[in-house]
């Protein structure tokens, strides 16, 4: 894993990788400990808007993360990965909003075909 910080080191970016670590470790409590309640997520998919809603799909597909590299600017931090979806790998792109040491919203781009 390669990280690179424009504005900041650690802060937002060593919160999103303990989140995605959490999740990547199926430790859900943890990886919940790190959002808001009423967390955004926009993905190609389908949206979520509550932190409840998201951890119950999180915990049904288990996705796993293989990060390929990290950019952050404050509280956006940008994470290029590979996300093991079951049937599928995915080259995809989160942007993660960080306030108040939390997660607040996920911004998740992906070629959908393999999964369609």
């Amino acid at each position: 894993m390669t990280t690179e910080a424009s504005s900041t080191v650690g802060g937002a970016n060593d919160i999103v990788l303990s989140f995605i670590k959490a999740l990547n470790d199926e430790d859900f409590a943890a990886a919940r400990n790190t959002a808001v309640d009423d967390l955004k997520f926009i993905g190609v998919l389908g949206e979520r808007d509550n932190a409840e809603t998201y951890f119950t799909d999180m915990r049904k597909m288990k996705l796993k993360y293989d990060i390929k590299r990290v950019f952050s600017d404050g509280d956006d931090v940008c994470v290029f990965y590979d996300i093991d979806m079951g049937r599928a790998t995915i080259f995809s792109c989160g942007w993660y909003h960080v306030v108040d040491g939390k997660v607040n919203s996920i911004r998740v781009i992906f070629d959908p075909r393999p999964l369609l």
